[in-house]
């Protein structure tokens, strides 16, 4: 159950990151992007651990 509740975590996270790229992509910020990044990449490590 807990290792269930992490993978789901984890692929909020990626889709969180994701969203906020797609949206953001249109007016095109370097720092908006880079905050899309980080939260894609804590998804990845979160579904790592």
């Amino acid at each position: 159950m807990k290792g269930f509740l992490k993978k789901t975590l984890g692929v909020c996270f990626i889709g969180l990151g994701l969203g906020i790229l797609m949206v953001l992509l249109l007016p095109i910020t370097g720092w908006l992007i880079i905050i899309g990044l980080a939260v894609i990449a804590i998804g990845f490590i979160w579904l790592a651990c």
